[in-house]
């Protein structure tokens, strides 16, 4: 069973579920309903029955254990090693490379449509579509990696791949070339910590974006080779990552695993039958939890690429504003994202987070208006900061939230795959807008003149308010493991894994019950842990 403090939440999705399939089979935390109210006048007593919201609402706020170890954030911050400090800062760090090099095709599109001959904004996301699509096989490639060999190195190969790929886009002379560099891009963009932390490192996408935003505005403008040199720094940033993680020693938990394995002498063709035995048993186990994570990360991605991909595209053309002034609109958006991941990120540790999340895309709800409506800069950067708040404050919650719902043994695999799988099915969210930009038009006046363009703002308002509403649904019915732990869980590759198993199975197994509980200090870690 996988321990944690408040970790039975089980929400609507619990009456899919039946006993044996609910996840981790944690004891199930059900709110009673309220008591009713007794009366005593003139010997008749009367009952009156208060009120109560529906459980599914109720059930959003976790129920919390207290603990002698809750502590405030800042000492719970204070209280991190020098190396915690560097894996976060990888974590946030490989966060950032990927948004540059995401993003760098978004700034570029006017550009590319020039260097390819005048081609369509719609051909040109074409690129963006198949670079989601190819994510998934990055996620199970490097996912597997992770989970068998450990972080440090599937990552820092990746980091370099991505390093040559991007040099490699810089270096194309045809949209042929440029399409397929970009799907072997995907593959290599398939690539965890708590509360607070998991709404910073996450910012790192948004901060990534803010750094290719920056590039392309100060830098593109002043050098010959134009698009060419954001594809090229990108480059470089991704390779000085790969360096940072190269020197950054492997996690406590998967060194443990390691010594466990090279005590029992496990050759590896037997890791990896046993590897593929507990992916089986996890899939049989957890499967409606993997339908479950892949609905919610297609919404998620959804709400993240169809507000951001075609956006200076859609202030350029449908604005008309110039390519500055859509490129600042950009950094003001994403300095409200960075704002708005990290808040939500430290908030979803005390009102839970699903909640966090739902507060969030209700206030994107909101703001549509302010984000579409406007034709002046102030305005619609404004609309820009507040949408974009609380996009990446939903997603802020995602890394921990997921992690904390993973069967413990695949937190390497389940969620990259569930985050790629929901990238391929939005993937096209770019080319979406595009297209019915093509079709659904407006007239704005350019030099004097009024001109037809396509209504990218009509077409991103209607797409965002609908993905909204699916991922409003889609989290109230979802599962809540807040707080839950996974330090003491046993791996993808150690018999048991698949079943969620905790290493303290195998000492009662042994007859030592003893042991178990003879290292407080391990358990009293994982719970200061969790205040971060």
């Amino acid at each position: 069973m996988r321990g944690g403090r408040g970790s039975g939440e089980d929400g609507v999705f619990s009456s899919i579920l039946t006993d044996s399939d609910y996840i981790y089979q944690t004891p199930r935390i059900h709110v009673p309903s309220a008591p009713p109210v007794v009366v005593h006048h003139d010997n008749i007593q009367v009952q009156v029955a208060l009120a109560m919201p529906p459980y599914f609402l109720r059930n959003l706020i976790p129920k919390r254990d207290k603990t002698v170890h809750s502590r405030t954030l800042i000492s719970s911050l204070v209280s991190l090693t020098l190396l915690q400090w560097i894996q976060v800062f990888c974590g946030w760090l490989a966060w950032t490379c990927d948004a540059v090099d995401f993003f760098s095709v978004s700034l570029s599109v006017t550009a590319l449509q020039a260097q390819f001959g005048g081609r369509r904004a719609s051909d040109i996301t074409t690129s963006i579509t198949l670079t989601l699509l190819f994510r998934p096989v990055g996620a199970v490639l490097f996912g597997v990696l992770s989970d068998r060999y450990g972080r440090r190195w599937p990552l820092v190969v990746n980091l370099l791949l991505c390093c040559v790929l991007q040099i490699g886009s810089g270096f194309v002379q045809t949209f042929r070339q440029f399409l397929a560099v970009r799907c072997l891009f995907g593959i290599t963009m398939g690539v965890e910590v708590r509360g607070f932390m998991s709404g910073v490192v996450q910012q790192g996408y948004a901060v990534g974006y803010l750094f290719a935003a920056v590039i392309n505005l100060r830098l593109v403008p002043a050098v010959p080779q134009n698009w060419r040199a954001l594809f090229w720094t990108a480059a470089g940033i991704s390779f000085f990552a790969a360096i940072v993680r190269a020197l950054t020693p492997e996690s406590e938990l998967f060194l443990r695993a390691k010594r466990i394995e090279s005590e029992k002498g496990t050759s590896t063709k037997h890791k990896t039958r046993i590897f593929l035995h507990e992916l089986k048993v996890m899939l049989k186990r957890h499967w409606l939890l993997c339908i479950y994570a892949v609905l919610l990360m297609t919404g998620f991605n959804f709400l993240s690429h169809g507000s951001q991909d075609l956006y200076p595209t859609y202030l350029t053309a449908s604005k008309n504003f110039s390519s500055n002034q859509a490129t600042i609109a950009t950094i003001i958006g994403n300095c409200g994202a960075i704002a708005g991941g990290a808040i939500a990120g430290w908030a979803s540790q005390y009102v839970g987070r699903r909640l966090t999340i739902l507060i969030c895309v209700i206030l994107i709800a909101v703001f549509i208006p302010l984000w579409i409506l406007p034709s002046s800069f102030s305005a619609l950067s404004a609309g820009a900061f507040c949408i974009q708040f609380g996009v990446q404050g939903a997603w802020g919650v995602i890394p921990i939230f997921l992690s904390e719902i993973s069967p413990p043994a695949f937190r390497g695999t389940f969620p990259g795959v569930a985050y790629q799988l929901g990238n391929m099915v939005s993937s096209a969210s770019a080319q979406i807008e595009a297209t019915g930009g093509n079709h659904l038009r407006t007239t704005i006046v350019e030099n004097g003149v009024p001109t037809n363009v396509p209504d990218y703002a009509k077409v991103q308002g209607i797409l965002i308010g609908v993905v909204c509403a699916f991922v409003v649904v889609v989290t109230i019915v979802g599962p809540e493991h807040h707080g839950a732990h996974f330090e003491r869980a046993k791996t993808a590759f150690e018999e048991g894994g698949g079943a969620d198993e905790n290493i303290d199975n195998d000492i009662v197994r042994n007859g030592d019950v003893s042991t178990s509980s003879a290292h407080p200090s391990l358990r009293e870690e994982n719970e200061k842990q969790s205040d971060v």
